[in-house]
């Protein structure tokens, strides 16, 4: 038998599981779809080395239904938190690890790469749907789930330490985090300056969670939610713009996809856009793919402590891959931003 089945049990309610498979390809968390004679439900096992406190995921799922279900005209279908069969949002496993489930939302596929325009208007769409639908939820009622996250300097400063210990590293990240390490704390100046103010962010909208109805190809619902939390809108869009426009055969910035997501992206969201938030939109795509790769080098000279990998190389492989899109976007940075600007209200605001 399956050694998850008991686990599972314990949401099942009383039915038997029939089946148990891996679902997706999640960094952080292991994920299963599970399958009942009723219905099927997605199990998950919480990281504790990232997640240490997952009480607090439930809380922020928790307040974000509660919204949902006060607002109109809602276009996104959030996952349901399902609780055990003792009325638990998690169970604690003999071993300590915290297992939670919900709801699996059928007749949706993720994208591990865009289709076509109409896939990448549709992600547009989804993120900035989602930010306009928590823009007038108060940030302050949501837990940091995950302490430093989308800090990049705090990132800069762990990977100096690293490198003092390294007893050897790769001179093509090493010299690339030396040249461009001042953008790091770009975003969190404007934000201590007040000119980018805390919203409700996905905190990881990369493509593949994003979940498309296989029918009519329309975004559908946003997942992996455990990152919501108080944070600047800016994170969110340079990381789901790093995800749909990184053309992986070249490590190249996609600028074509760029302009239909951003489009999409701002005729759902930029009815709360100030200025400052147009302006932050460059160093913002600029910032994440630099972010993600000083975080994949990182660990690579940690030994690949944080992120899944399947060889010892893979994170450095990972790491220059990002460094080497965030070298595309800056070698477009007249491009990209004609592109924001043509984007902006006449008005300027």
């Amino acid at each position: 038998m399956n050694p998850l089945f008991p686990i599972a049990l314990q949401f099942s309610h009383g039915l038997a599981i029939a089946d148990l498979q891996r679902l997706g390809n999640g960094l952080i968390n292991d994920t299963f779809l599970v399958t009942t004679a009723a219905s099927c439900f997605v199990l998950q096992r919480v990281n504790r080395q990232v997640f240490p406190a997952p009480e607090l995921i439930s809380a922020n799922l928790l307040a974000l239904s509660q919204h949902v279900r006060r607002r109109g005209n809602v276009k996104l279908q959030l996952p349901e938190t399902l609780k055990t069969n003792l009325g638990q949002l998690f169970y604690q496993a003999d071993s300590g690890d915290f297992w939670r489930a919900q709801s699996f939302i059928a007749q949706t596929e993720s994208l591990e790469t865009l289709g076509n325009s109409a896939d990448a208007e549709q992600a547009g769409f989804a993120l900035g749907h989602f930010h306009h639908l928590f823009s007038d939820l108060e940030p302050a009622l949501l837990h940091d789930t995950l302490p430093g996250f989308h800090i990049t300097p705090r990132y800069l400063s762990h990977y100096h330490h690293v490198l003092g210990q390294a007893s050897a590293k790769d001179p093509y990240c090493a010299d690339f985090i030396e040249q461009f390490g001042h953008i790091a704390d770009t975003l969190e100046q404007a934000k201590q300056q007040g000119l980018l103010p805390l919203r409700v962010i996905h905190g990881d909208p990369k493509l593949n969670n994003f979940l498309f109805d296989v029918r009519s190809r329309h975004v559908v619902s946003l997942i992996d939610l455990d990152t919501v939390k108080p944070g600047l809108v800016h994170y969110d869009i340079g990381d789901c713009l790093r995800s749909c426009c990184h053309i992986e055969d070249t490590d190249e910035f996609d600028l074509d996809i760029c302009a239909i997501i951003l489009k999409s992206y701002l005729a759902e969201a930029g009815s709360f856009f100030s200025a400052h938030d147009y302006g932050y939109l460059y160093p913002a795509i600029r910032l994440i793919p630099f972010e993600l790769g000083l975080r994949f080098y990182t660990d690579h000279l940690e030994g690949n402590r944080y992120f899944k990998v399947t060889d010892p190389l893979q994170n450095l492989r990972r790491a220059t891959g990002q460094f080497r899109l965030c070298a595309s976007i800056m070698a477009q940075e007249t491009q990209v931003n004609s592109l924001i600007d043509g984007l902006r209200p006449q008005s300027g605001t």
